[in-house]
């Protein structure tokens, strides 16, 4: 059975750098939806909000969301989406609560740690691609406001898990977008990124399969130091976002890849 859902995008924008493309793509999905952009621009689906992390960027936007919308979509404004419909298949059938897509990044160490991410998450639900995220709003209404937390789309994933909430992985629906391009950036973006899931854990319960993956992360992550330089690079982010969250770090606001050194 094919259910028939109200559909709204939220998407994020930390500048409007992207914006006029994201725009144009919105227009041709056919949605209602709303931007949250830290810089001022006159357009009547654009708001602005001064960047605090993408946590308050989302409970912000949630604030714009119609009453009567059945899912909400969450979508970073430099992500290109293809294959929308295939993501949206799994709540029309009653197949998932909470939907991620794929993301192919243009350059840059992602490419080859995706393959990694990608194989395991396939089996266990141990992270969220923010980049598009689909969720029914019942399950949002639950969840939300959201705590500050850096890795908000992993919030939203635990927090989906424990309220008996099913997540997919779609594969079949994408974006494309640009990341990393050197290994010092991806270090500090793996850095960001653990350290975020963790502080996402201690506010969560997942199933038990997530949090003995994260127990054993520190310990496990030296593996990929085989995979040659990048993976050097990704142990030690891993490892240090891990003794961030360990000294209590609870930052919520992401500088721009561009701007690591």
């Amino acid at each position: 059975m094919m259910l028939d859902l109200r559909v709204f995008f939220l998407v994020l924008a930390r500048d409007a750098v992207f914006l006029d493309r994201k725009l144009a793509e919105l227009e041709s999905l056919g949605y209602p939806y709303i931007v949250v952009c830290g810089d001022r621009v006159n357009h009547p689906n654009v708001v602005y909000r001064e960047p605090r992390g993408k946590f308050d960027a989302i409970n912000y936007g949630l604030n714009f969301v119609p009453e009567d919308v059945d899912v909400v979509v969450f979508n970073d404004v430099d992500a290109e989406i293809h294959n929308f419909n295939e993501a949206l298949r799994f709540l029309k059938v009653g197949a998932a609560d909470l939907v991620f897509a794929k993301v192919n990044v243009k350059r840059g160490p992602q490419q080859a740690f995706y393959m990694f991410l990608d194989a395991l998450r396939r089996r266990i639900p141990i992270a969220a691609s923010g980049e598009l995220m689909l969720i029914k709003r019942e399950f949002l209404s639950k969840i939300s406001p959201l705590e500050k937390c850096k890795a908000e789309d992993s919030y939203i994933l635990f927090k989906v898990l424990e309220n008996g909430g099913r997540v997919a992985f779609c594969e079949k629906c994408f974006v494309i977008t640009e990341r990393t391009v050197s290994p010092e950036q991806e270090e500090a973006y793996k850095r960001r990124t653990t350290g975020g899931i963790y502080q996402a854990l201690s506010m969560c319960k997942p199933p038990a399969m997530v949090r003995l993956f994260y127990t054993l992360l520190p310990f496990i992550s030296i593996l990929l130091v085989l995979t040659g330089r990048k993976g050097y690079y990704w142990f030690k982010g891993i490892l240090f976002g891990f003794v961030d969250y360990v000294r209590g770090d609870k930052t919520a606001y992401w500088k721009p890849i561009n701007s690591i050194s």
